[in-house]
């Protein structure tokens, strides 16, 4: 219980002083969206919390709804531009969720909150990731972000379940900012997004 009051305010402080500290380049960020991406600015979806719990994330928007003649929405690589690309390459994206941290939705280390359609297709193991409130970065994130299989993203997660500190939260701050400036892993190579989720084996799923 101490613990995780401890950790509570350490995201209220930290997200805070964030938001205060990057708002010129949040305003900066969001008059770039509306003029070469248009509106909304913002993405918002509904994403699993803590205990699988919904809330709705928010991001700045990186793709465009250009779709098909037959009114189907283009493929991600063809809807992510290259204003959208420079966002997401150095997670500019991202920085609307330091509102979800403040309000308590999300933490600044956590499991990335993914989405809702997961939650019935996670082994008992993988969904203890779900035990923590979500994070704007987290184990996978500073390991190879989405250069990772989905196995070993969930077993990082859960390693962070059950070794959390303060200590190590501040190490993965520190580390994620290496990561942004490097790149690397921002999207799984040959695609624009990582490719979607469809549960593990068989047997991993009953345990064997």
């Amino acid at each position: 219980m101490i613990q995780r009051a401890v950790k509570r305010l350490f995201d209220v402080v930290g997200g805070s002083l964030a938001l205060v500290v990057l708002s010129p380049i949040i305003v900066a960020v969001a008059a770039t969206v509306r003029a070469r991406i248009g509106s909304p600015v913002l993405f918002r979806q509904i994403r699993p919390g803590r205990n699988g719990e919904p809330f709705q994330i928010i991001k700045f928007r990186t793709m465009t709804d250009e779709r098909a003649p037959d009114g189907v929405l283009l493929p991600d690589d063809e809807r992510l531009g290259d204003t959208g690309r420079r966002l997401r390459r150095w997670s500019l994206d991202e920085l609307p969720e330091l509102v979800n941290v403040v309000t308590g939705d999300m933490s600044l280390v956590g499991p990335r909150p993914l989405l809702m359609r997961y939650l019935p297709l996670y082994t008992t193991d993988q969904a203890r990731r779900h035990e923590v409130r979500p994070g704007l970065t987290g184990m996978a994130q500073i390991s190879g972000r989405n250069d990772l299989a989905w196995e070993r993203r969930f077993e990082l997660d859960v390693w962070y379940v059950d070794n959390w500190s303060v200590w190590l939260d501040l190490k993965i701050l520190v580390m994620t900012v290496g990561r942004v400036f490097t790149g690397r892993g921002v999207s799984e190579q040959g695609g624009a997004t990582m490719s979607l989720f469809e549960g593990s084996s068989r047997d991993e799923r009953n345990g064997g």
